[in-house]
């Protein structure tokens, strides 16, 4: 669909975003659907300038990564409960001047989750304490989950469940650990930490599933050994692909085409 004087402006502010795919993922879906909007990166370093000009300019909808998720929320007019509770915003959703913030980051973590199994009452071990830990713990408890947090920095760490009211336990001390799932929300396994794993092959055994957050590469170490363990794994896209999922359905109203949102998402990757 032609861009003209009746398309509605989305997009995604960070620094950096050019690497990101999520333009790739939303302008699929708008054309799929015969939206006439459009979904184009805004490289961002001041957070207040930019909903400013998203006010100015009309813009309807925005994603926020990294590093405003957390500097956009005293700038907003409005943020939802839950991303209240979590501290971080990932998505704008702008009515005339008025900007209101949610977080999807949680509910894209339940989303691949449930692919696997329901997540009421099954006991969690989650890896990490930076801000996808914490997004992805407050939704696993907004879902009944039984969870306990590991993590290197004991500083960090424990802040983070005390926040979460769950146990908090060094990540050295897990090789014995027992639980129905293991979710790894660090970076390692990412990068130049990409033939590295959170936790030894040995432990995981004590898992049933195994989700990595890290997408790139889209099977890590962790996978691997996982499923030569016998548990069933989920990646880091799915997690990506569902959190659009969402933000998409917030901005619209209407159903989104998650196959087609998949496929650019996996082009992507192979670009």
């Amino acid at each position: 669909m032609p861009v003209n004087g009746a398309t509605e402006l989305y997009g995604i502010m960070g620094n950096p975003v050019s690497h990101s795919l999520s333009p790739a993922m939303h302008n699929a879906a708008f054309q799929h659907l015969g939206l006439n909007k459009v979904y184009v990166p805004f490289a961002t370093q001041d957070a207040a300038a930019a909903i400013n000009g998203f006010r100015a300019l009309g813009v309807k909808g925005v994603s926020v990564t990294i590093p405003h998720k957390q500097a956009v929320i005293p700038l907003l007019d409005g943020i939802d409960p839950v991303a209240a509770k979590i501290g971080a915003v990932n998505t704008l959703l702008i009515n005339g001047v008025s900007v209101r913030g949610y977080n999807t980051d949680w509910l894209g973590a339940n989303a691949a989750l449930k692919q696997l199994t329901p997540l009421k009452g099954k006991k969690v071990l989650l890896l990490g304490a930076g801000g996808s830990a914490r997004a992805i713990g407050f939704g696993l408890l907004e879902e009944g989950a039984c969870l306990t947090l590991a993590s290197r920095t004991p500083t960090t760490g424990r802040a983070l469940a005390e926040a979460l009211g769950c146990p908090w336990a060094p990540l050295g001390s897990i090789a014995d650990f027992h639980a129905d799932i293991l979710i790894n929300a660090t970076s390692v396994g990412m990068g130049a930490n990409h033939d590295q794993a959170p936790i030894a092959s040995q432990g995981l055994v004590h898992f049933d599933f195994v989700m990595d957050i890290v997408y790139s590469p889209l099977e890590t170490r962790l996978l691997r050994e996982a499923k030569a363990a016998g548990c069933q794994t989920v990646n880091g896209l799915a997690m990506l692909l569902y959190q659009g999922v969402a933000q998409f359905e917030l901005w619209t109203g209407l159903e989104a085409p998650v196959e087609i949102m998949r496929q650019q998402l996996l082009a992507g990757m192979q670009r």
